[in-house]
């Protein structure tokens, strides 16, 4: 495809490279340069993936060449980064989240506003065949009208696998900000905003041991809590319940699930972008699996940016946009506010529910 849109990098970490794959399989995109804090880190990544070129971050943002920053550095540096971007004249997308305080979110918000530029953010989970064939079936009536919804994230945290995982313990981490984006993103796309939320929220434990083989038996402190329930109270009327714990070693809870006046949806993994979906309406004894009304169920990261590229050229709205995750960011603050200060809170943000993908998309494509 010509004339596509040109991608620069910024962080070559751990989550990096399933986005360095994405022009592969998303036609209207490709990564031109990245950047990482450690040059050497940048090139090898570029030489990992075939990327032109290893910048610093400085001469990432000042290249003209790239139409979209995508931003993956670790949470603290989202809000940094994504201004910078935002200030060198680039529209920007983030990792999830939008950034660890309203505040921050706010003023880039306003920011690309006045520059006439956009804010994309993670996750775009939620445009994967899945989640996508669950808001289908919402809207058309499957379960009648949606009255209740359960959400369940639950393991033992990153302690095990990941090389450096202090930040996911530190402000801005912990599963809620971790992996609550993923469920209250798909919650809010196919049911609509939020307004009020009570919870409560600990930190189990004073110190987390680490297992990967080269920091074997280290101990790293934990600042923000590890086990958070929550109570959503939808716009539309529907009460939701929100479990994010990296406390938990086994459980046999769902993901999600949605339970309406004529049935029950069950959801896949927001995490993924594929099924299965499982429907078991009033009356009927067994779960059914929905056939996927739309494509990209394999992992497609990148699938929010390549929207926002087309949605820039088109001069429409994009999906995995800035609105959305304020929303989300707010919801999960509000959770450990209500936590700490005892009392229902009312959000004061709200969003609009993204256009669904068009149905009968050709592959690597974003539209009709």
């Amino acid at each position: 495809m010509k004339n596509k849109t040109k991608i620069g990098i910024i962080g070559c970490g751990n989550i990096s490279g399933i986005y360095c794959q994405a022009p592969s399989k998303l036609h209207n995109i490709e990564i031109a340069a990245c950047a990482d804090i450690d040059p050497a880190r940048a090139k090898s990544k570029a030489e990992e993936y075939q990327i032109p070129k290893a910048l610093t971050v400085a001469e990432l943002l000042k290249d003209p060449e790239n139409a979209i920053v995508l931003n993956l550095t670790p949470p603290a540096s989202h809000a940094l980064v994504a201004k910078a971007a935002l200030k060198a004249g680039t529209s920007v997308s983030n990792e999830k989240p939008l950034s660890t305080t309203r505040e921050d979110a706010r003023a880039l918000m306003k920011l690309a506003a006045q520059k006439g530029l956009r804010i994309g953010c993670a996750p775009d989970t939620f445009l994967g065949g899945g989640l996508q064939t669950c808001r289908k079936l919402i809207d058309d009536g499957w379960i009648g009208t949606p009255v209740a919804a359960a959400a369940f994230l639950k393991h033992h945290g990153p302690d095990s696998w990941h090389p450096n995982p202090e930040f996911f313990y530190q402000f801005g981490g912990g599963p809620m900000f971790d992996m609550g984006p993923y469920y209250l993103t798909a919650l809010t796309v196919i049911l609509g905003p939020v307004v009020r939320v009570c919870g409560s929220a600990r930190a189990s434990f004073p110190h987390r041991t680490l297992m990967a083989p080269h920091r074997y038996g280290e101990k790293i402190p934990v600042e923000v809590p590890t086990h958070i329930a929550g109570v959503l109270d939808f716009a539309s009327g529907v009460v939701g319940t929100i479990t994010t714990s990296f406390d938990v070693w086994s459980h046999r809870l769902p993901f999600l699930e949605i339970y309406g006046s004529e049935g029950t949806l069950s959801l896949p993994d927001p995490n993924t972008f594929g099924g299965p979906v499982l429907v078991r309406r009033s009356g009927v004894k067994e779960w059914s699996e929905a056939p996927l009304t739309h494509g990209y169920i394999e992992n497609s990261r990148g699938l929010g940016v390549a929207d926002m590229a087309a949605a820039i050229k088109s001069k429409r709205p994009h999906r995995a946009n800035a609105e959305t995750a304020y929303h989300v960011l707010d919801i999960m603050h509000s959770i450990h506010d209500a936590s700490e200060q005892g009392k229902y809170i009312n959000l004061k943000s709200t969003m609009k529910r993204p256009e669904p993908l068009p149905m009968g998309l050709l592959p690597g494509r974003v539209e009709l």
